[in-house]
């Protein structure tokens, strides 16, 4: 599936939000740029993401890990989403409401049947790490 243009990854994150699950949350999300293995958004934090304390819920940050991740692993060779089997986010720093946070995930190794991705949460307008995450996904055998 590397073989996706970038409008047509839009598209796929696009109707990922559009369903009636919890993955809508990710509607805000903006894909900048994708090139296989590697995919590049970027979304603005409003008050429906964040928690009691006004910053980015902990938990949409593993849910943006585990989407972007997921799509960067469909945007390679394999172009298979899989399931996960271990994910982890390291929590930095924290973004505020009308913060710009930039998602950058990347496959670090694929196999006949695993992904390992890295996703990094970056403050755009100060460069601090947000958050770092790890996923893991079987992807079936081939």
């Amino acid at each position: 599936m590397a073989s996706l243009t970038l409008n047509s990854l839009k598209q796929i994150m696009k109707s990922i939000a559009d369903t009636p699950g919890f993955d809508r949350v990710i509607s805000k999300v903006n894909v900048l740029s994708a090139s296989p293995g590697k995919v590049v958004c970027e979304m603005k934090v409003e008050e429906e993401h964040t928690n009691r304390g006004g910053t980015l819920h902990g938990g949409l940050t593993a849910t943006l890990v585990d989407i972007i991740s997921t799509t960067a692993i469909m945007y390679s060779e394999r172009g298979s989403p899989g399931v996960s089997v271990d994910m982890n986010i390291t929590y930095m720093n924290a973004a505020k409401i009308g913060e710009d946070v930039l998602i950058t995930a990347q496959v670090l190794k694929q196999g006949k049947t695993l992904a390992f991705a890295s996703v990094d949460l970056i403050n755009k307008s100060t460069g601090k790490v947000i958050a770092q995450g790890r996923h893991t996904k079987h992807l079936g055998n081939s």
